[in-house]
């Protein structure tokens, strides 16, 4: 369940004139983390299904490789700290980068050798199903629309919507999917990634250990995700928006026609 958006108490200027009147506003929840007895990181995020984005900032930092990979799991919310025994043994030395955006997070260990392209990939996609999936997107984000600062992410296929998630961090939305893909048991290799925020290289980097095939914003990419979207082989798309789109990595594996 989601936790509801405090309303809070604000004055509003509409042409000169003030009024009284409430807004909701995001929830901005520090999340300490312990795997091992080991004291990681704090992650600033949303306070909705910890358990997925727990499980999916351990894939992507290669920790864990399915729940098997996962001991036990135990969330103190009143405390905001989160405890997590895992098969497998930290790295002693771990260089963590602050990853950017709003509800900034940490990063550990992305190895180049996931930036390539992966072999024999002949996935082509079609310019209806962007459209499709971002207009899905939107409607979903009814969030947003509520009282804003939450971005909002999603797993497609040509079918439609997979996954929904959202947070105040872009790179915690992509965390949550692959948590929650985990617990159903959702094979993402050459799916659609799409994102209400701007597309980075700490975006790009999970998305390749994900196997996804194509990224779509409604935003812009920075210089670098560009560079590792064409090493790795993804297809990158930006400014998707009603019917136009921009196209800043490998067009040959999308229609537009």
């Amino acid at each position: 369940m989601k936790d509801a958006p405090a309303a809070r108490k604000i004055l509003r200027i509409v042409q000169g004139e003030a009024e009284a009147a409430e807004r909701r506003v995001v929830a901005e929840y520090p999340l300490r983390l312990r795997i091992n007895e080991r004291e990681l990181a704090t992650l600033v995020c949303s306070p909705h299904q910890l358990n997925f984005l727990l499980a999916g900032f351990c894939r992507l930092q290669g920790f864990i490789a399915s729940l098997d990979d996962i001991l036990s799991m135990g969330v103190c919310r009143e405390y905001g700290q989160a405890d997590l025994r895992i098969r497998a043994s930290l790295p002693e030395r771990l260089q963590p980068t602050l990853t950017s955006g709003c509800g900034a997070g940490i990063s550990f260990n992305l190895p180049q050798e996931l930036l390539q392209p992966a072999q024999g990939r002949d996935r082509h996609y079609r310019s209806a199903e962007l459209f499709r999936a971002m207009k899905e997107l939107q409607e979903q984000a009814e969030q947003y629309r509520s009282h804003g600062g939450i971005h909002s992410a999603a797993i497609a296929d040509a079918g439609g919507l997979l996954l929904y998630a959202e947070d105040i961090g872009r790179h915690n939305t992509l965390d949550r999917l692959a948590g929650e893909a985990l617990f159903r048991k959702l094979e993402l290799r050459d799916k659609l990634l799409l994102t209400s925020g701007r597309v980075s290289t700490e975006m790009v980097a999970k998305a390749a250990r994900l196997g996804i095939g194509l990224i779509a914003s409604r935003t812009s990419p920075t210089d670098k995700a560009i560079e590792l979207c064409e090493q790795a082989g993804i297809t990158l798309v930006g400014y998707l928006r009603g019917s136009s789109m921009e196209i800043y990595s490998h067009p040959q594996r999308l229609s537009w026609k």
